[in-house]
This record gives C-alpha cells, sequence and structure tokens, in this order.
C-alpha cells in the first residue's frame, strides 16, 4: 500500500490518494491517517464509494462513534444505522424537506461557525462526511464546507493575548447556537438531555502538540465572567480565526469522504439549492475525557 499526500489550500487541508476505504486497511494504514491528520487538520479521499456500514466500520477504527442529537431522538429515521448521521435535506421517506420543517431549521445552525458537540461533556474528535448526492449550483452558494485553522489562529495572536487566555473556559450549548439563527423550538426533555458543559478555551493538540483555540458558535460565555464581556472576546476571537487566511474551502463532489479533527479546527456548511436533494452522511468518533482535564 502506497498513500500520497498533497497539501491544499492554505496548507492545514490536503488530499489523499492511494486508499480504497470500502476494503481493507491494515494498521498501518490507519496509523498514516492518523500522521496525516495530526499534520493537516483536515484530509480529502475523493472517488470513494462507501455503504453506510463500510462509513461506520472505518470510521470505528478511529474510536467510539458518536450518536448524535437527531438520531437519538425517537421515531422513525431514513437511515438504519444510528452512528451514521444524516447530513441531508431530505426526510424520513427520502423527499426534500419543507424550508419549514423543524429538522430543516435545527440543521441551520451548522451554517454557523463551530466545533461538532462541544456541547458535551466529552466532546468529539474526528468528524468524516461522505458525499452520496449533491444538488446543482445556487445563486446562494453550492453547500461548500468551510474549515478553519484554529492552531494558526491561536499561533497567530499577541503574547500577551494568549497568556490572558491561556486558563479561560467557556461554557458550551447547543441551544444558544440554534438560538443564533431564531430557532428555540425544543422540548424541554432535548434541554434536559444536553445540557451545558464546560470547556477549555486554549487546548494542546495531543498529536501534534501544537496549542490550539477550541471555538465554537455553541460557546454562550466565559465561565466567572460577566457574560458580556464573555460574549465579545469570543466574537473577538472567531472573528480572528476565521480570516481567509486561516480558512479552507471545500467544494465538494460526489464520492468525496473528507475527515477533519475538531480538536483543532472549526467549521460550517455554506448555502445550498434547498429544493433538491443534498445527501451527506457523517460519521463522528468520540474523545475519552472532558477538555477540562487537559493541560493547556
Amino acid at each position: 500500500m502506497s498513500i500520497a499526500i498533497r497539501p491544499l489550500g492554505n496548507q492545514f487541508a490536503a488530499e489523499v490518494t492511494g486508499l480504497d476505504l470500502s476494503g481493507a486497511i491494515d494498521a498501518a494504514g490507519i496509523a498514516a491517517i492518523w500522521r496525516a491528520i495530526d499534520d493537516f487538520c483536515v484530509l480529502v479521499f475523493r472517488d470513494q464509494s462507501l455503504s453506510d456500514r463500510q462509513l461506520h466500520d472505518f470510521a470505528a477504527r478511529f474510536g467510539p462513534l458518536e450518536i448524535g442529537r437527531a438520531a437519538a431522538r425517537p421515531g422513525r429515521r431514513r437511515l438504519s444505522i444510528p452512528q451514521i448521521g444524516d447530513i441531508s435535506n431530505l426526510d424520513e421517506d427520502n423527499r426534500v424537506r419543507d424550508l419549514f420543517d423543524r429538522r430543516r431549521l435545527d440543521s441551520l445552525g451548522n451554517r454557523l461557525w463551530h466545533t461538532d458537540a462541544s456541547y458535551m461533556p466529552v466532546p468529539v474528535v474526528l468528524g468524516m462526511l461522505h458525499a452520496v448526492a449533491l444538488p446543482p449550483p445556487s445563486p446562494f452558494g453550492n453547500g461548500e464546507t468551510e474549515f478553519a485553522d484554529m492552531r494558526a489562529a491561536y499561533d497567530a495572536l499577541p503574547d500577551a493575548t494568549k497568556a490572558a487566555i491561556n486558563d479561560l473556559v467557556v461554557e458550551h450549548d447547543v441551544f444558544w447556537s440554534r438560538a443564533l439563527v431564531g430557532f428555540t423550538d425544543f422540548p424541554q426533555a432535548e434541554k434536559d438531555q444536553y445540557p451545558p458543559s464546560p470547556q477549555r478555551l486554549v487546548r494542546t493538540h495531543p498529536g501534534s502538540k501544537r496549542k490550539t483555540l477550541y471555538l465554537s458558535a455553541h460557546g454562550s460565555h466565559v465561565v466567572g465572567w460577566p457574560v458580556a464581556d464573555g460574549r465579545l472576546l469570543l466574537l473577538d476571537l472567531s472573528a480572528h480565526a476565521t480570516r481567509e487566511r486561516f480558512v479552507y474551502r471545500h467544494e465538494w463532489r460526489v464520492g468525496d469522504l473528507v475527515i477533519w479533527d475538531n480538536r483543532c479546527t472549526m467549521h460550517r456548511g455554506r448555502p445550498h439549492d434547498e429544493t433538491k436533494a443534498r445527501d451527506l452522511r457523517r460519521a463522528t468518533t468520540l474523545d475519552q475525557g472532558s477538555t477540562l482535564s487537559e493541560a493547556a
């Protein structure tokens, strides 16, 4: 097995060739992917044809898999494997969702810069998204996904700012981020199931050993600060971290499999033609402990 890695864009994303992710990959291949993740944060694999089971089995080689909020809700699902997230605009019968559909309005929060599941006490590590069907171009965007390198963003901060934020803790709340786009229609039982969680603002990545900002639209306020001051700081840091020089914009093709490390990136989806099917499938690996137990 021989793989090749070609940097893309701003040098923190890379295209990987030489692997068929639907087949058997030995331990050396998994280790090579891990090394590439530590180096680049975002990896792109083109022309992959994966069933949901194959995506599940490949992702599980990197850690236990998350069951996301949507899959944890009662009722019928379009996809049969709960660890495979349904990142689509399709309902349970494969029909395009109405613009006022609750599930669609909830998912619009993903167009804010965020880190997946940072609102969980033990957050996630890798996200893996596989493109099954894509809509045609639209005047508002083609459903691209943008990624921001939080290591480079941290490195570019003044030393005084680094020292001032090193030990800060931020409360993350999924219902805060949804309220930012005007969607607040959640049953109390779901709110009780996902209470806010505190996370470190500055982390040290265990693979690269680089310091990184841990930011997300889920970040509501800085613990121990007046709420307004904390929110202004988070807005300033997010604006800094998502400057063009820190961002890679992925233009999807059917068959793409993109892996990103949530510990050192933020990402957001872009608009697309909501009258046509867009079908992506996601698997996400879980971390082993709280960020509060880490040293910055």
